[in-house]
C-alpha cells in the first residue's frame, strides 16, 4: 500500500507543476487563430507584432511554419496571447 501512495503522490505533484504554465496544453495553432480573431484579422495582429508572416501575404499555415522555427517570434506571440487572456478576464 505504501508504494502505491508514493507513486500517486508523485503523479499528483507533476500534474500540479505542469498546470502552473498558463500555456500548457494550448496548441500554437489555437493561439494564433484566437489572436487573429481577437485582432479581427492578420492586419490587426500585424499592427501588434510587426513581423512579415503577419504583414506580407499572411496565412495560418505559413505563420505557424515561421513561428515554429523562430523562437523570438513565438515568444512574442505567446506573450501577446497571455496579454489578450488577461484582457478577456478583465472584460475588456
Amino acid at each position: 500500500m505504501q508504494y502505491y501512495i508514493i507513486i500517486s503522490s508523485i503523479k499528483d505533484n507533476n500534474i500540479m507543476e505542469q498546470s502552473k504554465d498558463p500555456l500548457h496544453g494550448i496548441r500554437l495553432d489555437t493561439i494564433l487563430e484566437e489572436l487573429v480573431e481577437y485582432y479581427e484579422g492578420f492586419e490587426g495582429l500585424g499592427e501588434q507584432i510587426n513581423i512579415n508572416c503577419f504583414t506580407s501575404n499572411p496565412s495560418i499555415n505559413s505563420s505557424l511554419k515561421f513561428l515554429r522555427k523562430t523562437p523570438w517570434a513565438r515568444a512574442k506571440v505567446e506573450s501577446l496571447y497571455l496579454y489578450v487572456l488577461r484582457q478577456k478576464q478583465k472584460g475588456l
